[in-house]
């Protein structure tokens, strides 16, 4: 029976998490770090500000929880790229989920693009570390690619940026494009815009597009 009890209340913690996190990026997008109120997340969440603290402790705790997801998001499948996989098809692969993270979560974008426009000032040494811990790993492998001759000479650091500032721009300047285009981009636009963004990062480090993303 206690084991029981406890799953459910696992299953009710981790419900409350997802709705916690989902509100608070929506409040953290629109007010930033300082504008954004506890009280106001527990209302967007439908649940009372003492849940909000009971997880996260704090405004501080919550929006380190919300920018770690974040990065872990982003990251994606690129964690796991080593030295013997093709960077044709791991590029193209982070392009996508990159994109489509602009498409689904563009707030989440917003949220880290602020932070980072604003010096990182929430930003604990640790979390700094493990973000700079993660760079430096990725770029060992790309430095690994070049060196094996599967990638031309290419500043790894610069080609990571690239990628970041191209598929984070339709997130964060997402009123911009509306505005120009005349119309939000839908989703097969979207799915165009990766594409061609594919084609742009790949054909400029001298390699094949894979079929599935042409």
């Amino acid at each position: 029976m206690s084991d029981s009890l406890s799953k459910k209340d696992d299953s009710i913690g981790a419900i409350n998490r997802v709705k916690i996190l989902a509100a608070a990026e929506k409040e953290f997008a629109i007010h930033g770090f300082k504008g954004t109120r506890v009280q106001h997340i527990a209302d967007r969440a439908e649940l009372p500000k003492t849940n909000i603290l009971y997880y996260f402790k704090s405004k501080d705790g919550l929006y380190l929880a919300l920018l770690q997801e974040i990065l872990s998001l982003w990251n994606s499948s690129f964690d796991n790229a080593k030295v013997q996989d093709d960077p044709a098809q791991v590029l193209a692969a982070y392009i996508a989920d990159k994109m489509e993270i602009s498409r689904c979560r563009p707030d989440a974008s917003k949220i880290f693009a602020l932070e980072i426009i604003n010096g990182a000032p929430n930003l604990s040494s640790f979390f700094k570390d493990q973000h700079s811990t993660w760079m430096n790993s990725r770029v060992a492998v790309i430095q690994q690619w070049i060196e094996l001759g599967k990638l031309p000479e290419i500043d790894p650091y610069y080609l990571l940026f690239n990628i970041w500032a191209s598929s984070q721009h339709y997130a964060d300047f997402s009123a911009q494009i509306t505005e120009l285009k005349g119309h939000e981009m839908d989703q097969n636009e979207f799915a165009n815009a990766t594409k061609s963004l594919i084609k742009l990062i790949l054909q400029g480090c001298g390699l094949t597009v894979p079929k599935q993303y042409q």
